[in-house]
């Protein structure tokens, strides 16, 4: 056998290597900061990065909290998936409420219904409250233009902005944590996953997702070319006709502008192929929040979006 070859044979595999990365990162903040937690919504990135957490700091519990920023506008079955995988690892939940700052003054929603933009100054808000001055987010660098200019270590103002004009280089996987008073740190650990990446983990590992990752016969209706279900949140305006599709959805957000694809993948490796076979981001084909202008996601993430 040849050395090439034998090298090869004991390195490690792309998963291997992207989990150990991770696993890494997550340890190297956490050894950095004081007060870390961890953006979790139910969705499948942030269920991979907690389990990477938990794999991190095995056997022990993870030393920080897990924070969600409700919308009030979540898939109840998405919240459900949450609350049971909290309280299964033990793991502290911290909920920044939508609804109770619009109730209460904070923020005001906007006319037509979304709550997508409003969730910046509850998280700011949230972390304020708690002291925590880092924040680890599911956020890849394959999802949307903004977030591949993005640091893994990304630092935020006193006021929770980001300047993306203003970030610390990051080489050879070395990674200045150092913040001032006032300033804080997101912290991306899967930033250098793909789609694909996280599907084939989610299948190697056995990892548990809400159900609504996988394709069923769901009521649907078309808006704007994509596919929208039927829920307390989302119903259709006069005109859109309803009828039945196999759908699945690739990604989990605010249920009045997140849609849902056509798929018959009902398990993690038929995802996995399907994954495979297309060429469109999972937030450029399902959320309409993406598509109000080609700088959408990089204004909100100015403002301090996750």
């Amino acid at each position: 056998m040849s050395e090439t070859s034998e090298s090869r044979r004991y390195g490690l595999s792309q998963l291997d290597h992207l989990e150990a990365e991770a696993i890494y990162i997550i340890r190297e903040l956490v050894a950095e900061n004081e007060r870390p937690a961890l953006l979790f919504s139910g969705g499948k990135d942030s269920v991979v990065m907690l389990n990477l957490a938990v794999r991190a700091f095995a056997p022990g519990p993870v030393p920080f909290p897990v924070v969600h920023i409700d919308t009030g506008h979540n898939f109840d079955e998405v919240l459900e998936f949450r609350d049971r995988v909290v309280e299964e690892l033990g793991v502290r939940l911290i909920v920044g409420s939508v609804q109770d700052a619009i109730d209460e003054g904070f923020v005001r929603e906007e006319p037509n219904g979304s709550r997508n933009r409003i969730q910046t100054p509850v998280l700011i808000r949230t972390a304020e409250q708690h002291g925590l001055s880092a924040l680890f987010g599911g956020a890849r660098r394959d999802e949307e233009k903004a977030r591949a200019k993005e640091r893994v270590f990304s630092f935020r103002d006193d006021f929770g902005q980001w300047d993306p004009k203003n970030q610390r280089p990051e080489l050879w996987s070395l990674y200045n944590g150092r913040i001032h008073p006032g300033e804080s740190i997101r912290c991306f650990p899967l930033s250098n996953w793909t789609e694909l990446d996280i599907w084939q983990y989610i299948a190697r590992e056995g990892i548990e997702l809400p159900d609504i990752y996988y394709a069923r016969e769901r009521e649907v209706f078309l808006r704007d070319g994509m596919y929208f279900t039927i829920n307390q949140h989302c119903q259709p305006r006069e005109g859109e006709e309803v009828f039945t599709e196999s759908v699945r959805y690739r990604t989990v957000g605010d249920a009045t502008l997140t849609a849902a694809v056509p798929s018959t993948a009902t398990t993690p490796e038929e995802v996995v192929a399907e994954v495979a076979a297309t060429r469109i981001t999972e937030r450029g084909a399902t959320r309409g929040d993406d598509k109000v202008s080609e700088a959408a996601m990089e204004d909100r993430k100015k403002e301090g979006y996750f």
